[in-house]
Parts: structure tokens; C-alpha cells; sequence
């Protein structure tokens, strides 16, 4: 019926969730057989394995906002996945450089195919490996973390990247009743432990996560 209904479609999957720690997606597929495809969305171009990769079309103002930063910088993109916003901050804003850091071999596949379709392989070079490993120390103007659950485990990390003045990204899970609270004082936290100090800039509500949680960022300037 899904494929009468959309006839541009080849593949129905259904889907029952994330799981491992690379976060992948646990798809069934019901109907046809192909499953690689190629999203566009705000001049951006997305080539993707539904069946192995992780899109959230609920995170569209996120990626898109994250085109609008950068220009200039040196960016650390934690938890960079296929280049959700590695690859619009380099097609819009220009940085100067993006370091896109990813763990996932599926997803840094398709990283590294993206960037090359997307024509920025000047701009964004990709990492395969951990985030609590390969992070450099204080050389970010910004720092995307684009994890969710367990993002608070690499706070340290992601704070030490950046410069004096540099910009966070956190994105996190918080329980509804406890947002912004919850991920605002992870971060202030976090800067203490590191002997530096927080400005929190603003915090977003990205989508409901799931009853009674959402997917927040805060923006924070690390001094």
C-alpha cells in the first residue's frame, strides 16, 4: 500500500529502533530490496543505507541552523555520523576547517562519500574513531556534540577542545519537567572540573524524544 501510495518509493522498512553502541538502526525490510538512497535537503545531499544508518528528519531546524555557524572557524564535530552537520556548516558557512569525528564504520563510510558529493573535501576531514580518544585539545572555535543519552560521558572532551571563548553544542536528552536545568548545569559542571568558567547562550528544544523527554541543545561559550 506504502509503495502504491508513494510511487518514487522502491523500499518499505520497518523500523524498530536504535540499538549497539553504535547506535544503529534495527530495520526489517517488508517490501523490495534496495535500501541505499540519497537525501536532499537544504542544498545539501545526504547518501545514506537506511538499514545501517541513523536520519532523523525531526532534527531539519537543527541542521539547518548549524549552516548558518562556522564561517571561519576550526570546527570539532563529535559524534559526526554521515555529516548531519559537518556537511551543512561546510556547504553554507565555509569554516576553515571541520574535524568530523565518527566510530561507526557504516557511518563514517558514508561520511566520507558525502563529503566528496558535497564537493568540501578541502574543508571537513574525517576521523574514524572514538570521540574519548581522538579529540584534540584546544584548538576549536566550535564544538558539535550531536550525541544524545550519553553525551554528558564526553562533556570533558568536548570542553577541552575548544579554544578560550570557543562555542558548545550540546545536544542531550532531558526530562521535560527538568529542562533546560538538567543540561545546563552538566555543562557547568563540566567547566568547573576543568577550571573553566560558562556562559550559556541559549537552549533549543529540538523534538520530543520520547513521553515526558526531549532532545535539547545548549549553546554555551567555554572561557
Amino acid at each position: 500500500a506504502l509503495l502504491n501510495f508513494y510511487p518514487r518509493c522502491h523500499t518499505v522498512l520497518r523500523d524498530y529502533g536504535i540499538e549497539g553502541p553504535f547506535r544503529e538502526p534495527v530495520r526489517e525490510i517488508i517490501a523490495g530490496t534496495r535500501t541505499e538512497t540519497v537525501h536532499r535537503e537544504n542544498g545539501v545531499t545526504f547518501h545514506l543505507d537506511a538499514r545501517k544508518v541513523m536520519f532523523s528528519a525531526g532534527n531539519l531546524n537543527e541542521r539547518m541552523r548549524m549552516g548558518n555557524l562556522g564561517r571561519g572557524e576550526y570546527v570539532v564535530d563529535m559524534f559526526a555520523g554521515i555529516g548531519y552537520f559537518s556537511l551543512p556548516m561546510a556547504v553554507h558557512s565555509r569554516p576553515r576547517k571541520v574535524l568530523a569525528i565518527e566510530l561507526n564504520p557504516n557511518a563514517y563510510h558514508y561520511l566520507c562519500l558525502n563529503i566528496k558529493k558535497n564537493g568540501v573535501e578541502r574543508i571537513v576531514e574525517p576521523v574514524l574513531g572514538d570521540c574519548a580518544k581522538v579529540t584534540p585539545e584546544g584548538v576549536a572555535d566550535r564544538v558539535v556534540m550531536g550525541m544524545v543519552q550519553v553525551t554528558d560521558r564526553y562533556l570533558l572532551k568536548g570542553i577541552g577542545a575548544l579554544r578560550s571563548g570557543g562555542v558548545l553544542h550540546y545536544h542531550q536528552t532531558v526530562p521535560s519537567l527538568m529542562y533546560p536545568k538538567r543540561a545546563v548545569c552538566d555543562i557547568e559542571e563540566a567547566a568547573r572540573a576543568l577550571g573553566r568558567r560558562s556562559e550559556i547562550l541559549g537552549c533549543i528544544r529540538v523534538k520530543k524524544y520520547s513521553p515526558g523527554v526531549v532532545h535539547s541543545v545548549v549553546d554555551a561559550r567555554i572561557k
